[in-house]
């Protein structure tokens, strides 16, 4: 949990191994059981050549991070905004960097303005986007 909350500020990142174990279980859990996810068969005939990873399994990992800086916070109305450049696949290892880009007051509360990344071990970019979190006094 981040004790202080100011522009510039790193927030710890978060790197996760996608396998299609993870991404299997991802489709059970959110019943998306599209065949370029879960049928490697399928998937190895299509233009991206084999499965890729739920975009929404990336934006998870985001959320992680943002749980992990701003706790309750977050999770009780922080906002995401992402743009999806590449897939993840399996065997990458992804990194999802975030730094604090300002903080903004509005109507006597407190917003902690973010922009994060999502990378895999090759460096590509596969999502980018900006989050906003109310900042409170009481984190927890």
């Amino acid at each position: 949990m981040l004790t202080d909350i100011q522009e510039g500020k790193t927030l710890n990142p978060v790197v996760k191994h996608v396998t299609q174990e993870k991404i299997n279980l991802y489709a059970e859990a959110s019943g998306d059981f599209n065949p370029i996810h879960i049928d490697e068969s399928f998937a190895a005939k299509t233009p991206l050549g084999g499965t890729i990873a739920h975009g929404m399994l990336n934006l998870a990992y985001v959320s992680e991070m943002m749980t992990s800086a701003f706790g309750r916070s977050w999770l009780s109305g922080g906002k995401l905004r992402a743009r999806f450049k590449e897939p993840a696949r399996p065997g990458d290892t992804v990194t999802i960097n975030g730094k604090i880009d300002c903080v903004e007051q509005e109507d006597g509360i407190s917003y902690a303005n973010c922009s994060f990344e999502c990378r895999n071990q090759k460096g590509e970019t596969l999502v980018a986007g900006e989050a906003i979190v109310k900042v409170s006094s009481d984190k927890r």
